[in-house]
């Protein structure tokens, strides 16, 4: 299924890089001295320690996949993480693997044939998935230990077009994306007072044999046409209301049209 955006397209591959660096040293911060018992509210049944251990985890596999410039999909996950034997070192471990992971991005041509789960068969797809999958959980990190949560509005818009490019892909690991299923309803979703992100939009169409992001393409040709769904708020918090942070029904949120079928896309989209 080819998927096409509405809004921006991919930032520059630097950017990615910066910023893989960036939220991973936050994250580190975050849960540095925090009782690694604790719970984190948006990961059920996880402790600070499990998030901690599945970001540091999930970067040096990622870092291994981009090295290898892996053809398939590889049949094990077994690497060496030299995991910390005390919990309360878990900081440190994942921040002394920031080094490590700059070096591979830097050293990888983005433009390089690999295989990936996602939309784009190419290098830059992971440093792209692994920006957004470090930032969310940055942000159930601080959570964890009740800290406010900002994101750059460029870098939230750039993750929802992440999230939906990639959705229709994710069904080895969120199964309930292959019972997405509808009869042309739309669900919009379009930021609001952001800098930078203000005004972008994308809009997926839900069809007997699946859902798909409508493209320019499809945009101009549907000009006039209705959307079932909308939601309206800033970058940030449209992001986190893709991944599960976030309810559409708190005041953040402005939603017009068949709640329904927001229930059918949030029922179905865990990711």
């Amino acid at each position: 299924m080819a998927v096409t955006t509405t809004a921006g397209h991919p930032l520059p591959y630097d950017t990615y890089r910066a910023a893989v660096e960036r939220e991973t040293l936050r994250f580190a911060e975050t849960v540095a001295g925090a009782d690694p018992a604790s719970a984190v509210p948006s990961c059920p049944e996880w402790t600070l320690a499990d998030l901690t251990r599945h970001v540091g985890a999930l970067q040096r596999w990622f870092c291994t996949l981009l090295t290898q410039r892996v053809q398939e999909p590889p049949r094990s996950r077994d690497i060496e993480l030299g995991l910390p034997q005390d919990p309360r070192d878990l900081a440190d471990w994942v921040a002394a693997g920031v080094p490590g992971v700059a070096a591979v991005l830097r050293d990888t041509d983005p433009g390089t044939a690999m295989w990936a789960w996602g939309e784009d068969r190419h290098a830059r797809f992971w440093a792209r998935r692994m920006l957004f999958e470090t930032l969310v959980h940055r942000v159930d990190a601080e959570r964890a230990v009740g800290r406010e949560s900002a994101i750059d509005p460029v870098l939230a818009a750039d993750g929802v077009d992440e999230f939906l490019v990639n959705l229709p892909h994710a069904g080895l690991f969120a199964p309930g994306v292959q019972k997405l299923r509808g009869t042309g309803e739309i669900v919009a979703f379009r930021c609001t007072g952001s800098a930078g992100a203000a005004g972008e939009e994308w809009r997926v169409r839900l069809d007997p044999d699946g859902f798909r992001l409508l493209g320019p393409a499809d945009r101009a040709a549907a000009e006039g046409g209705r959307d079932t769904v909308a939601v309206h708020g800033q970058a940030a918090d449209l992001l986190l209301l893709l991944y599960g942070r976030r309810s559409p029904q708190e005041p953040a949120f402005d939603v017009s049209g068949r709640a329904e079928t927001l229930d059918l896309w949030v029922a179905h989209t865990a990711f």
